[in-house]
């Protein structure tokens, strides 16, 4: 291998690895914060994906916008999903036990998928990157890389960098940090938690529609695309800690470099190295390499 292509890989495992991240934040923050095992988490990926796929023309057609407002569009429908859903079904959920999660998120992955179905077909769509990022950039004097993965990663990154702002260094982010450790404790002091939990609910849903937005140009959109983000994303948040965003930020870039590289190197046992990776870690260090917090 040489090194134009070693880079080009670890780019390529970067940006997997920063996208991966993005859902899963959203799937650690509901966990960790709410206690809540959320199955249907990777159709709000799907949802995003098709968003992608199905607004553009609305957008375009309604208020002449093109990339970047069908994706503010986007997110701030699957905000409003996000807190309907909490309020409708998820709150029901904090004092149940995981069967009964597991029961209803199921089912809302089956309820999703039909409505998919019903709206948008069962067709494979493919949704174009913006002009503007559809070059390349030179990599070495044959290899070139384009520019739409690396707007990806400077998004995730972005987005990271907000995202630790908010949970460490603001009051709402110090609401979250309690209501995960104690939630009599912070509606003894007055602090509403069902408004709480709806906040973070939505930030969640948000976290992983944007992923699906972002992968929308570079995947295609297609039925089911959010059960493999799914299984992979609890991966991410088992190895780095449930409860924990730095655990998930560190925990999605050791796997996205694991199966990329895994697929270059051991094509044959790729689909295995991952799940070899959580089995090593996990002998090690059975909570995560971070615990909550």
């Amino acid at each position: 291998m040489d090194v134009s292509i070693f880079l080009i890989q670890c780019l390529n495992a970067v940006q997997y690895g920063l996208l991966l991240f993005l859902v899963a934040s959203g799937l650690t923050l509901i966990f960790g914060v709410m206690g809540v095992i959320n199955l249907a988490h990777g159709s709000f990926y799907m949802i995003g994906a098709y968003m992608a796929f199905a607004l553009s023309p609305l957008v375009q057609g309604a208020v002449g916008g093109g990339f970047f407002t069908t994706l503010v569009f986007g997110l701030l429908l699957s905000a409003v999903l996000g807190y309907l859903l909490e309020w409708a079904f998820f709150s029901y959920l904090y004092d149940r036990d995981h069967l009964q999660q597991v029961l209803m998120t199921y089912g809302l992955i089956l309820v999703f998928e039909e409505l998919r179905s019903i709206l948008v077909g069962n067709d494979v769509h493919g949704v174009k990157v913006p002009d503007w990022l559809a070059g390349t950039v030179q990599l070495g004097d044959v290899m070139t890389y384009p520019v739409y993965r690396l707007f990806i990663s400077a998004v995730c990154i972005g987005v990271a960098l907000l995202l630790y702002v908010l949970i460490a260094r603001t009051r709402l982010g110090m609401m979250v940090r309690a209501g995960a450790s104690n939630r009599e404790m912070i509606t003894s002091l007055g602090i509403n938690i069902k408004r709480l939990y709806r906040i973070v609910f939505a930030v969640g849903v948000v976290l992983a529609a944007l992923a699906g937005m972002l992968a929308a140009p570079m995947s295609s959109v297609y039925p089911g695309m959010g059960n493999h983000v799914l299984i992979i994303c609890f991966v991410v948040v088992v190895i780095g800690g449930i409860g924990s965003i730095r655990g998930a930020f560190l925990a999605a870039l050791l796997v996205g470099f694991v199966d990329t590289f895994g697929k270059v190197l051991f094509a044959e046992a790729a689909g295995v190295a991952v799940y070899v990776l959580m089995a090593a870690i996990l002998l090690y260090k059975p909570e995560g390499l971070f615990k909550q917090g």
